[in-house]
């Protein structure tokens, strides 16, 4: 995927100009965020659960080695390959060689936010193979052309009328000419279209939510099924997943799998949890006859041991996007990468190079619900401080912002000045209205105004001067 977080502030403004977009997103902050927050109320032991899946985890990531070996003796003693891709290219060589290997001309492939890391749709067009999605907001936006917008809900972005024009232009060659207008029927129509595409592909492609060093399995978790028809119908199933997937034991994966669904969807548990260990055996009725891990690094080995080590313990589950404020204001693709939300604006500076994506660790008011609702208890607002340092000490920050933090530690530094000048600026503003309201608009802060209110100050002045007004008196309950 092409990255576009260079011009994020451009992004953004067509995102929060786009009124489709719009009415997607308000849906969104009123669906996952309270159904999670539902889900975790009803479980008592959630907050302990939460801890306990952050060390499974950090404990993983401190025996990574270990795990991912013990995981590679287990699938080839079962009959199975795993394959080593260091970097994306890697991985889409060894993915398109084994795809070639079988003859495949088409691919039934399952959501996988590791296969848009690399990019693999377009290499495998490209070599004359055919990659079809299954998951069903991932085929619609296959249909349109555009990358996903969330980690779970890839089409979240899109109103129902959007997509029912989009499956009049693209199924009425089929014979599908009639224009849908409710959800069951434009889920029938997927289902219908999708059916042979199942029975045709040659291989599938999925990705994996865990590694089970343990037994050598790959666990998936949907709510479609269609997972579990493009890893036992094709003769050959490849799972495509990065290193820190890998995880200890079954045991474990139960504790994950209690804060997966409840943080992602709301839900106690997802409608499909699907364990594949090795090919087929002697005796069994279906699975593939060839199956194959393809493990990426991409850039994630260099992150062990450093303070950044805390983002590896993400399990894609979505849930700092769907309580974010930024995110729910502009959605995924005005972040310009694969990964959006809090998590995007840690992960995509360490994989294509904060050059590249300066602007995302910005992306945030640092209001914490990010981190209070994460599952693994990763400290986002943390590691996106980490990549502003970084963009500041390497001049990347642009000159106006510098300058406007040079004049604010100029001023820091001298409180009586510092006093006067937000005394005067009080009073300048006061001048627009006072007391509890806010500003629709002012003076040089359109950039600001154009989308949101200004908050006017309080009729006491600064905090300063009502402090010294009560002669530094605490007020106690």
């Amino acid at each position: 995927m092409q990255s576009t977080a260079r011009d994020f502030k451009h992004n953004a403004g067509a995102a929060l100009a786009d009124a489709n977009l719009q009415d997607s997103l308000a849906k969104l902050k009123v669906g996952f965020s309270e159904r999670r927050r539902q889900a975790a109320e009803r479980l008592p032991e959630f907050e302990a659960l939460r801890d306990a899946a952050r060390d499974i985890k950090n404990h993983a990531l401190a025996h990574l080695d270990f795990y991912l070996e013990e995981f590679e003796r287990k699938v080839t003693a079962l009959g199975g390959h795993v394959h080593w891709a260091p970097t994306a290219e890697d991985a889409r060589r060894i993915i398109t060689e084994l795809c070639r290997s079988v003859g495949a001309r088409t691919i039934a492939k399952s959501k996988s936010m590791i296969s848009e890391e690399i990019g693999i749709n377009a290499h495998l067009e490209a070599a004359g193979i055919a990659p079809i999605e299954t998951d069903l907001g991932e085929y619609i936006i296959q249909l349109r052309h555009e990358p996903p917008s969330h980690i779970i809900a890839p089409a979240v972005h899109l109103t129902k009328d959007q997509v029912a024009g989009t499956f009049v232009e693209h199924h009425g060659p089929l014979g599908f000419t009639r224009r849908l207008t409710e959800r069951q029927d434009l889920v029938a129509e997927a289902r219908h279209v999708l059916r042979q595409k199942f029975l045709d592909a040659d291989v599938g492609l999925t990705g994996a939510n865990f590694l089970v060093a343990e037994t050598g399995s790959s666990m998936l978790v949907t709510n479609e099924g269609n997972a579990d028809l493009s890893n036992t119908l094709p003769k050959m199933h490849i799972v495509l997943a990065s290193i820190e997937k890998v995880i200890p034991t079954l045991e474990d994966a139960a504790v994950l799998l209690r804060v997966l669904a409840r943080s992602a969807t709301g839900q106690e548990s997802s409608t499909y949890t699907t364990i594949n260990t090795g090919p087929r055996r002697t005796g069994d009725l279906d699975g593939p006859a060839h199956y194959h891990v393809v493990i990426l690094d991409n850039g994630r080995s260099s992150v062990l041991g450093t303070e950044m080590q805390d983002m590896l313990r993400c399990i894609r589950c979505g849930a700092c996007m769907n309580h974010c404020p930024v995110y729910g204001a502009i959605g995924g693709h005005a972040y310009g990468w694969v990964y959006p939300g809090p998590i995007g604006s840690v992960l995509t500076p360490q994989l294509i190079g904060v050059e590249e994506a300066s602007n995302l660790p910005n992306a945030s008011t640092f209001c914490g619900r990010c981190e209070s609702v994460c599952p693994v208890r990763i400290p986002l607002p943390g590691l996106m401080r980490h990549w502003r340092e970084r963009e500041f000490e390497r001049h990347l920050t642009p000159k106006g912002v510098r300058q406007g933090l040079a004049l604010w530690g100029f001023l820091a530094r001298r409180p009586k000045l510092y006093r006067r000048v937000t005394g005067w600026a009080n009073r300048v503003l006061a001048l627009f209205g006072r007391g509890e309201g806010r500003y629709a608009s002012l003076p040089l802060a359109a950039g600001w105004t154009r989308f949101r209110d200004f908050p006017a100050p309080p009729a006491g002045g600064t905090f300063h001067a009502q402090w010294a007004r009560h002669g530094g008196a605490r007020t106690r309950p």
